[in-house]
């Protein structure tokens, strides 16, 4: 064959390079060292008719677009999850004793019924009762071992439910119970007992409700059977090795007017008490009493005016002195210690009830 052989000059036949590549791919001697561009042409023609091998596989590269259509996917259907059921999502991030509750403006709108009495209020989801009262696991400290230190925070325990819980108290009667735990040779306290529980006009210093919950039952009284309790106990070495347990607990109480049932409110009371078990080798007590370290209160809706040993619902806003509206407090925000007693007429707004 004459005349050209292709674009590059060459006078070498095709079926030639083809047999010099077949040559050289097997490592043949005479095989050319650097073809000329028809043996390059040739070349890519014949490896563009050869079949794919399993080496020379290239596997598709993987779209990274999926990720993000599920991820918005997901975020639509919590959105239409949360506008169908917002008060059950509320609910999931109830917050535990060391913070508040959060509820949204739109729950604390909804009014309590004597049918539903914590409809819109945190409450409505706590415990009932003692088993609101959270109990820590028992250890040896001071002068008793783990068992004396267990029968120490059960009775402590029993202190608290016998003041805030007992229905005979509750309607204004005696707390025997309660007094019977506490050190008889404990003076002071046993004077403020005495007068606390007797005086016509008590004071901040001696108000009762300090350590005990109390309604006049001719004026309020309890909507069911039911109060609403968070808190729990803890303990530790106090002084000459006693077992000191503070308790901290927050009561919700739903009242209602006595003889007139229409209006339902929630007086929401908290209590921190600090109790010492003491060691009789070390101070004067009796078997089974403790002495009170400190008691201190904070109550919304229980009453504005002067302390008169129980607590005084306001009912129809007829509250003898309004609250302060420069004081706003969250009555269920249990994230921060109670600060002190309020004094004789000190009486906060709260935010919610």
């Amino acid at each position: 064959m004459s005349g050209a052989g292709g674009q590059d000059g060459s006078s070498v036949s095709d079926e030639e390079w083809e047999r010099f590549l077949r040559e050289s791919e097997a490592g043949g001697a005479g095989a050319p060292v650097e073809p000329s561009a028809r043996a390059r042409e040739v070349e890519r023609r014949l490896r563009s008719e050869r079949p794919e091998g399993w080496r020379t596989y290239s596997p598709p590269r993987p779209r990274r677009r999926t990720g993000r259509y599920v991820t918005g996917l997901l975020v639509a259907v919590a959105l239409l999850v949360a506008a169908l059921f917002p008060r059950q999502i509320l609910g999931w991030f109830d917050g535990d004793d060391a913070g508040h509750d959060r509820t949204t403006s739109a729950a604390d709108t909804d009014l309590p019924t004597r049918t539903a009495p914590f409809r819109g209020s945190p409450a409505a989801r706590w415990a009932d009762g003692a088993a609101g009262i959270r109990m820590p696991t028992a250890k040896a400290t001071g002068w008793m071992d783990a068992a004396e230190v267990e029968r120490a925070l059960q009775r402590s325990r029993d202190f608290m439910v016998d003041a805030g819980l007992d229905p005979r108290v509750l309607r204004g009667e005696r707390p025997k119970k309660a007094l019977a735990v506490v050190n008889p040779h404990q003076k002071d306290v046993q004077k403020y007992l005495r007068t606390a529980l007797t005086a016509k006009a008590p004071t901040s210093k001696n108000n009762p409700l300090l350590l005990f919950s109390r309604f006049r039952p001719e004026e309020t009284r309890l909507v069911g059977d039911v109060v609403k309790t968070r808190g729990g106990l803890t303990y530790r070495e106090g002084k000459r090795g006693a077992v000191e347990v503070t308790a901290d607990v927050t009561f919700v109480y739903p009242v209602t007017p006595a003889g007139d049932d229409a209006e339902v409110l929630r007086t929401i009371v908290r209590r921190e008490v600090v109790m010492s078990w003491d060691d009789p080798a070390e101070v004067i007590t009796e078997p089974g009493t403790m002495s009170l370290v400190s008691y201190t209160l904070d109550m919304t809706n229980g009453g504005c005016s002067a302390p008169t040993g129980y607590f005084e619902p306001p009912f129809d806003k007829a509250d003898g002195r309004a609250a302060d509206e420069s004081r706003r407090i969250d009555p269920y925000d249990r994230s921060k210690p109670i600060e002190s007693t309020p004094a004789d007429n000190d009486c906060a707004t709260a935010t919610r009830s």
